[in-house]
């Protein structure tokens, strides 16, 4: 008995089939079943019916689950106390919202390589709900988004909180550098896409006025930054991610009467055992942004 082969055993309990786990272990389905095989071998029972579809665990099964979840957790304290970070070694896959890919990802994983440099990182830029699905089915192992993944045995922090500033090219005549809410009505704006709660606040900051304005949502931050550039609206952004067109004057901000809502984003991922390294790089990234903002 060893722990890759309980490893295997609890992903695929956990994920419900041989191919999800494969998937999640980096291994063909054929050693995923070898290891399974020779972990009932040695047991001397059945850990899976496997009539069905889906992998389901028999009651012996369950018994083990319990066992093999404690021997993982402790496998990964010990490691955790003892093992020096450049020997650390695995595949993180994070997944990250693009408003964190254009200010914080550079940073993030320059930190995690100096710390863990045998770890390697797979990054998946994504909108938050989607982001939020992929965590759920393990596709992917941290996310940064905005919301929280509300699901048992998922862990969730605040992560960065980015203030809007609503920004125009000089190419499009605004009527005054202060805005009413019915003058901002008149003009298109561009957001980020539906279902998204910068586009959900700005739909109802609009609706106040009881205008229909043209709003056109993309999924794609530096879409919508080329649109804002080219005239065709005005955007509601993280000043952050615009400041260098605002600093050679190919954007300007300008005031409306009412403000948008920051866009708060959390970290989240999942709490299972065994997943130390996944906290670990976790925690490192939640260390990063906050020393930094320490020092603003």
């Amino acid at each position: 008995m060893n722990i890759r082969s309980l490893e295997t055993f609890f992903w695929i309990s956990r994920l419900g089939s041989f191919r999800a786990a494969a998937k999640k272990l980096y291994a063909s389905q054929p050693t995923i079943s070898a290891r399974i095989s020779g972990l009932e071998d040695e047991l001397g029972i059945e850990l899976f019916d496997r009539s069905g579809r889906s992998a389901v665990l028999t009651a012996k099964g369950r018994q083990v689950l319990s066992y093999a979840e404690q021997i993982l957790q402790l496998h990964a304290e010990l490691l955790d106390m003892v093992a020096s970070p450049e020997v650390i070694q695995g595949t993180i896959r994070l997944g990250v919202a693009e408003t964190i890919a254009y200010t914080w990802l550079p940073e993030l994983i320059e930190r995690i390589n100096e710390t863990y440099p045998a770890i390697n990182l797979e990054l998946d830029i994504d909108i938050s709900i989607n982001l939020s699905e992929k965590l759920v089915k393990r596709r992917i192992d941290v996310a940064f988004l905005i919301g929280e993944v509300r699901q048992e045995g998922f862990f969730n922090a605040p992560f960065y909180s980015y203030s809007l500033t609503w920004v125009a090219s000089p190419k499009l005549a605004l009527p005054s550098e202060h805005l009413s809410l019915p003058e901002l009505a008149k003009l298109p704006i561009i957001t980020y896409p539906r279902m998204s709660e910068p586009h959900a606040n700005i739909r109802t900051l609009i609706n106040k006025t009881g205008n229909a304005t043209q709003i056109h949502s993309s999924s794609s931050l530096s879409t919508i930054i080329r649109m804002v550039l080219d005239g065709i609206g005005v955007s509601a952004l993280p000043k952050e991610i615009v400041n260098q067109e605002l600093a050679t004057g190919q954007l300007r901000e300008f005031e409306v009467e009412a403000t948008v809502p920051d866009l708060v984003f959390n970290m989240a991922y999942c709490a299972a055992p065994g997943a130390n390294v996944v906290r670990a790089v976790a925690e490192l990234c939640l260390k990063v942004v906050s020393s930094d903002a320490a020092e603003m």
